[in-house]
């Protein structure tokens, strides 16, 4: 459980403590397209057309069953984008070029973009203010996470100097197991402040909501997955200090048992 359930679960807890949110599907696998109950094969015009035609992302994007949270979708022939985008002048930036029209209809934009590092993912990079990088407690985590952290750092000297890391989320924590201890302890003494205090714990109901097309709180909002996405949703808009909470509704552990 990774950057697409991230981006659509914390794209619904967003929407959830009322701030208007848009998830664009960046992804030719296009799952958060079907992940929040959209067929891509029934999808017509997406973000492929807004980089590549022109096309207004108003006239594409789609409301979704959660309140407030609408997607500008995906769908296949977004694999062929990044042939067509070669040539072109400015090719890292049309993806923030289509979202600029938009972005003052939102209070958050999420991006969900492939984990390969191609034109879109540049492109999407290029775009955002910030990159949450969802990290599984496993193995080889922490390799992964520095090849990830040396690509960022190029896109902030070439592409986009304004891109702020928000921060490293932990997920897929199982607190039985071992080497989960081990990875959140050794992120945690690497990266310090880079990590976030929540951690997205192993969750069944996590891994069904996509299979109903749902998010995991229009799914079961009193699941364990739920919780964590909330209080992810909760420690992004507090560390951003767009939020008052009080001492009650601060962020909540959520590591013990159920």
């Amino acid at each position: 459980m990774g950057k697409t359930t991230t981006a659509i679960n914390l794209a619904a807890g967003f929407a959830v403590l009322e701030h208007k949110t848009l998830l664009v599907d960046a992804d030719p696998q296009a799952n958060s397209t079907s992940g929040v109950g959209f067929d891509p094969k029934n999808i017509k015009t997406g973000i492929y057309e807004c980089i590549i035609d022109g096309r207004d992302p108003k006239d594409v994007i789609l409301q979704t069953s959660t309140p407030n949270m609408d997607l500008l979708p995906a769908h296949i022939d977004l694999v062929g984008a990044e042939i067509e985008m070669i040539n072109l002048p400015n090719r890292e930036k049309m993806m923030k070029h289509a979202l600029s029209k938009i972005k003052d209809d939102y209070d958050f934009i999420i991006i969900d973009c492939s984990p390969s590092l191609g034109l879109i993912t540049l492109n999407s990079l290029s775009a955002a203010d910030s990159v949450i990088i969802p990290v599984q407690c496993e193995y080889f985590a922490l390799e992964g996470l520095g090849k990830l952290l040396n690509t960022i750092k190029i896109v902030q000297n070439r592409l986009n100097p304004d891109l702020a890391i928000e921060g490293i989320l932990l997920t897929m924590y199982d607190i039985r197991l071992r080497l989960s201890n081990q990875v959140v302890e050794e992120v945690k003494t690497h990266f310090q402040s880079m990590v976030f205090d929540t951690i997205i714990q192993r969750n069944t109901k996590l891994g069904e909501a996509p299979s109903f097309g749902e998010t995991i709180i229009m799914h079961d909002a009193t699941s364990k997955g739920a919780i964590n996405y909330l209080n992810l949703a909760r420690e992004v808009l507090q560390k951003n200090e767009m939020t008052r909470l009080t001492d009650a509704e601060k962020i909540i552990n959520t590591l013990g048992e159920n």
